[in-house]
């Protein structure tokens, strides 16, 4: 494929780290340092110049593009570009925004902005938090298969039961699978004694209902319900997703919000949240307020100092669960370091997420782990494509690759794999497999 990119930055950089190998990319910055940077960094062709311009477009060879991708960190460039991009007749265009409101004006009317699809990066973000508190222990979860199937990964604690366990004495769920280990940087493809050991961090596809009884098995009693206290630090756009969805899910929550004029907004907004307008970061306050009871605090502050502060405050008080929002992908590291539960990137959630739309179909989903290490895919089989009507372990033995096939989709029903399943047409799979082998793996379904 021909592919633009406009913006050099986290996100339009993961993209094209992604897709350098397989695609021809070019990416438009205004930046010249930036575009320098990337272009000798992934080998990909690089403009100077403004993304919204027709004569910069025009010597990015738009016209001839199977897929325009606008991913600044401003929502009006993003659109204004897909506008021009289709004066050039781009065949599909991606837009990023952080603005619900222009999410909502083309969902009413899918051709408005000359978008074909929109990534609204908050909204996303408290999708992937809300995701994350309704699964104790987990630090990244995503659907597949329309919900049927799920992929989580956890960290192994060193008081976990599964650890030192092998993989066959922790594997005590029917429609569940050990899909892959990473530990100390490492991708370890698990087999049946395959030991898992404490900081390991071990990601499962299986059924909703096998997942969450894995996340039981090894945080216990920490699966939220109505009782429980649910504090979210910061009225942010992504505080305020946060605070809807999970009124939707009938999770009511404590928002503390220290700007009183958005906090009467929030108020109004969010009828079963309780607000509280406040300092988040005054100590005094938290204990008084007996946030340290909480079992989960997320921090969604507007400045990765403020939402680190407040996060270590919260640990320090004794809170089980911390999940923070790191607008830095630079920072995640730091404050994992420092203890926090789970660090979410919403420029990583946002890459992933448009990155899904670079298999040309053939990958109906797609999750990123592990600083891209690896991805899981959601791959549809087709009628004589290379894998169907051949056992699973006949195609490990003869694939000179890292994959595991999680799951199997047919007829809308999981099916476990085992290594004389025979895939067959029609089956949706959900693999793990080292990113290097991504494109080769979906060409083959």
């Amino acid at each position: 494929m021909h592919v633009v990119i406009v913006g050099a930055g986290e996100v339009g950089t993961s993209i094209a780290a992604t897709l350098a190998s397989n695609h021809e990319v070019v990416v438009i910055d205004i930046e010249a340092d930036r575009a320098e940077e990337i272009k000798y960094q992934y080998d990909v062709l690089t403009i100077t110049g403004d993304g919204t311009s027709s004569p910069i477009q025009a010597s990015a060879d738009v016209a001839k593009s199977d897929l325009f991708i606008a991913c600044t960190d401003d929502d009006q460039t993003n659109l204004v570009a897909c506008g021009t991009a289709k004066t050039f007749d781009a065949a599909f265009t991606i837009a990023r925004v952080k603005s619900t409101d222009y999410l909502h004006t083309w969902q009413r009317d899918d051709t408005a902005f000359g978008v074909d699809f929109m990534v609204c990066t908050d909204l996303l973000t408290a999708e992937n938090i809300v995701r994350v508190i309704g699964l104790p222990a987990a630090i990244d979860v995503d659907p597949f298969a329309g919900g049927l199937v799920q992929m989580a990964e956890f960290e192994i604690g060193e008081g976990s039961p599964v650890a030192n366990q092998t993989i066959a004495e922790a594997d005590r769920f029917e429609s569940l699978t050990f899909v892959g280990l990473f530990r100390n940087g490492d991708m370890i493809i698990p087999r049946g004694d395959t030991r898992i050991q404490p900081e390991d961090r071990a990601v499962v596809v299986g059924s909703p209902e096998s997942v969450q009884a894995f996340a039981n098995d090894i945080a216990p009693d920490t699966t939220p319900d109505k009782a429980d206290e649910i504090v979210v630090v910061g009225g942010s756009e992504i505080g305020y997703q946060t605070g809807r969805i999970l009124e939707e899910r009938g999770l009511s929550s404590r928002l503390i919000e220290q700007d009183p004029v958005r906090a009467r907004w929030l108020a109004e907004q969010l009828p079963n949240t309780v607000v509280m307008q406040h300092d988040a970061t005054d100590t005094e306050f938290l204990t008084r307020e007996h946030v340290d009871e909480a079992d989960i605090v997320v921090t969604a502050l507007e400045s990765d100092e403020r939402n680190l502060l407040a996060a270590v405050l919260a640990k320090r008080l004794g809170v089980d669960r911390v999940v923070a929002v790191v607008d830095s992908a630079d920072y995640v590291t730091v404050f994992e370091e420092l203890g926090i539960d789970v660090a979410i990137n919403p420029r990583t959630v946002t890459a992933e997420e448009i990155t899904r739309f670079t298999f040309e179909s053939v990958a109906e989903n797609i999750a990123v782990l592990e600083n891209d290490q690896a991805e899981v895919l959601e791959l549809e089989l087709d009628e004589g494509c290379a894998l169907v009507g051949r056992p699973i372990q006949e195609l490990v033995d003869e694939i000179d690759a890292k994959f595991v096939i999680g799951a199997i989709v047919r007829d809308r029903q999981h099916v476990t794999p085992r290594g004389d399943t025979v895939l067959q047409p029609g089956d949706s799979i959900i693999v793990l497999v080292e990113t290097a082998f991504t494109s080769e793996l979906a060409s083959m379904a």
